[in-house]
């Protein structure tokens, strides 16, 4: 399978996800972040833009989000249980494993999640990482887990110019979750869970600072 190729392949989805204004419907928003979605080209759901502006510089969020094994995802994002890295492609690229708790008063039983993930940096500072499902020799699914699908998804980390303390965060969702759970579920987690996303973000660069 060609891993590196995949990858480049879902960075370049977000970069044509950051620059396409057209179709976004809002869904929610709070102090943190404005979040909407379409209908996704990708498969029979949604993708969902999350943008917010963090209290914190660009390499401290990064230090928080980056998808590295030992990385504080884990720490401070409660739909992230396990992540593990199960082959390095190269400096940038890698195949990984993500476990998820149960969520949305456990009607979402606990998910797994195989994907490449490439990590950018970009001339003027903003730092990219872009995701998308694919399957691994390594990774057969599990019995005590529901497998699920990342689409092209990602998040920009983009540095704001003379505001050196803050960074705005560009974020693109697009999951299939598997199983067999009603639409109503699955419309109503999403929105919620980014919001989470972002409200659990803020505090960790805060506690990271401090």
């Amino acid at each position: 399978m060609d891993y590196a190729g995949l990858a480049e392949s879902a960075a370049d989805k977000m970069g044509l996800y950051r620059r396409d204004a057209d179709g976004w419907r809002s869904c929610r928003r709070t102090n943190e972040v404005a979040v909407s979605w379409r209908p996704s080209a990708e498969f029979a759901g949604n993708v969902y833009r999350a943008e917010g502006t963090v209290p914190a510089r660009p390499q401290q969020v990064w230090e928080c989000i980056k998808p590295v094994a030992g990385g504080l995802r884990t720490k401070w994002d409660q739909n992230v249980k396990d992540f593990e890295v199960v082959e390095a492609v190269s400096d940038a690229v890698s195949v990984c494993r993500t476990t998820t708790p149960s969520a949305f008063m456990k009607i979402i039983s606990p998910r797994e999640f195989v994907d490449v993930i490439l990590m950018r940096q970009y001339e003027d500072g903003t730092m990219l990482s872009a995701a998308t499902n694919v399957e691994h020799p390594l990774c057969p699914p599990q019995a005590n887990f529901v497998r699920g699908y990342n689409y092209p998804c990602g998040c920009f980390c983009i540095p704001l110019p003379g505001e050196p303390d803050r960074t705005q965060l560009l974020s693109f969702f697009q999951t299939d979750l598997g199983g067999y759970l009603p639409q109503t579920v699955v419309d109503s987690f999403f929105p919620a869970s980014i919001a989470g996303f972002y409200s659990n973000l803020t505090k960790a660069v805060k506690a990271l600072k401090a």
